[in-house]
Order: C-alpha cells, then structure tokens, then sequence
C-alpha cells in the first residue's frame, strides 16, 4: 500500500522511518513546508514528495498519517475524510475540545476510519495488563498507579501554547488506565506546582502534577506527572487487585536508582527518551494502522476514545485552578 505522510518534523520523520520498515507498505508520499525535512525523507527512504495536504490525497495514497501541528490536525482529518482515506492522526484532535466534536461528528458521518495515535494501547506490557484484567487473574481491581515522569522540559514556545501538564503529558496516562481497565472516570481531583523553569509557572502551567480520578467502578487511579526527572523517562503502570498486582515498566532501563543494600536492580542504561521507551510500540501502532487501511480490523483508538481522555485532561484542569474535585459531567459536553 501507499502511504502518504503530512508533517515530516522530528515525530513525522520517525514515523516514516517506521513505515519504510513495514512489509505491508510499498512506498510513502510526503509533504512538508520545510523543504529540508522534504529532501530528507526522500533520499533517506525513497519517497516521492508533492508539495501540499491537498495534492498528496490526490496521489492516490491508500492511507495518510498526519504528523503536522496540532493546529493543522482537524484541518486534514477533515480533508482526508472527505477524500475517503484513512487517517492515522497524533494526538491531539484538535488544541480544543469543542473543535475535537466538531471532528468527531464529520468522521462518524463519513464512516470512515481514524486512528488517534495513543502508542501505550501497544507497548507489549499494557498490552499483558490489559489481558490480566480482562481474563480476571487480577480480582477487582482497587488502586491503579500511572507514571509518566519527562527528563526535562518542554522549550518555551512549546509550553506556552500546549494548553498545560493535564491535556499534553497527562492524557496518555488518562488513555492507558481507561483502556487497560475497561471503565470510565467519574471523578478527578488534581494538584501541581512548579519547581522549576519559571517560562512554564509564567505560561500558568504547572511542571509537576498528580491526579486522583475515581472510576465507574469505584476503582481509584493515581496519576503522577512531573516535567524534571533528571535520572530519565519513566513509564509506569500499576495494578492492583484483590488476588494479584502487577507492573509495566519495572524492567532493567527503568530510570530509578535503589537504595537498598545489595539490590542491584535496575542496572541497564536509563530510558532518555520517549522514543526510546516506546520504539516497538510505534512499530506496533502503525503496523494496526496498515490493518485499518487494509480493511481488516476497525480504529483501535478511535477519536471519541481521544475525547474521552480529553474531558478528563480539561475536568482536571478545572480542578487544579479551582482546589476542589470535579466530576467529569461537569465539563463534559455533546
């Protein structure tokens, strides 16, 4: 098959690596306004290269993977919905939610598929924690505990615009625990402050922050997020049930030093970075999407899943401003 790439920067360029690796895909149509990037990717891996979203739906890709700002995504979803192709998107849908239904609502109508890219629902072991929970090995469940800890911070120009902690670096773990248990948050309630980089306090953001969210199910989960974790990139999920409790991530590249006499573990290089962390889940992700162009499987993350973590990024939010709990009904809207 065809695939078309539109955004060719530093995750864009990743995903056609990928792609160029995949059996399933015969070749890669790309476009770019950075002329650099465009070069790049066609003598790296062959790729023809047209020079606009709206000429590479005309060159008859089977799918497109849309890698461009966030403030382009509903755009050319929209663009390559209404051609009947496809769409493999990084999250965000859109920078707002109330743009996101918007798009939600054209992709439902249309019936064709879109695949948001939330690359946990493919890293091997939430994949084994999720079938821990769904064969019932794990009891009911009680507490859940998911980390996403970055090595440092975003630069200034990405964190005055990303509209903050919750609805960036938090939705993936909002993601994963719906996902991996199968239920819905009914209520949050959410903290932070700031222990560095004063560009991120001044855009009235937090750079550290942690989420309590109650599950349908009475399930608790706790997330914690923090943009300075100097040791790495830590990714952790825990569960904890009523006969077992098990953990993803607790490998020997986990970016935690003990502290306990003899313990040797971890003792591998710690993770740096997210995609270093997460290589064979992008492979695995975009491998899913071939099977959506193909026919054969639906969205494994479809946008309404996105909104759904989006409602608990903005409940959230409202929740760290206003130092009180939240419940999703309370910002959840269409």
């Amino acid at each position: 098959m065809r695939i078309g790439i539109m955004g060719l920067g530093r995750i864009g360029a990743f995903h056609a690596e990928t792609l160029s690796g995949l059996e399933a895909v015969d070749s890669l149509v790309v476009t770019d306004p950075v002329a650099a990037a465009v070069s790049a990717a066609t003598e790296r891996f062959g790729a023809r290269a047209v020079d606009s979203p709206d000429a590479l739906l005309d060159s008859g890709v089977d799918g497109v993977v849309i890698a461009a700002a966030t403030d382009a995504h509903p755009q050319l979803i929209l663009a390559a919905v209404k051609a009947g192709v496809p769409v493999f998107c990084e999250k965000p849908v859109a920078r707002g939610v109330e743009e996101s239904l918007e798009v939600l609502r054209a992709v439902q109508a249309s019936g064709v598929e879109v695949h948001i890219g939330y690359n946990r629902r493919f890293d091997a072991g939430c994949v084994a924690a999720r079938q821990a929970v769904v064969s019932g090995e794990l009891g009911d469940l009680h507490t859940v505990r998911s980390t996403t800890l970055d090595p440092a911070p975003p630069p200034p120009a990405y964190a005055a615009v990303s509209g903050g902690i919750f609805r960036d670096c938090s939705v993936h773990d909002f993601d994963i625990v719906r996902w991996v248990t199968g239920r819905e948050v009914v209520e949050v309630y959410a903290t932070g402050g700031n222990r560095g980089a004063d560009y991120i306090r001044e855009a009235g953001d937090v750079d550290t922050a942690s989420s309590l969210l109650t599950l349908d199910d009475g399930t608790i989960a706790v997330i914690s997020n923090s943009r300075h974790n100097a040791r790495g990139y830590d990714v952790r999920l825990e569960l904890h049930g009523m006969k077992d409790s098990i953990a993803v991530g607790l490998e020997d590249k986990l970016p935690l030093r003990s502290v306990e006499p003899g313990v040797t573990f971890p003792s591998g290089t710690p993770h740096t970075f997210f995609m270093d962390r997460f290589t064979a889940a992008y492979r695995a992700e975009l491998t899913a999407f071939t099977e959506v162009v193909a026919g054969t499987r639906p969205s494994p993350c479809t946008v309404a899943d996105a909104i759904e973590a989006s409602w608990i990024a903005e409940a959230c939010t409202l929740s760290l401003h206003e130092h009180r709990p939240v419940r999703l009904d309370e910002v959840r809207k269409g």
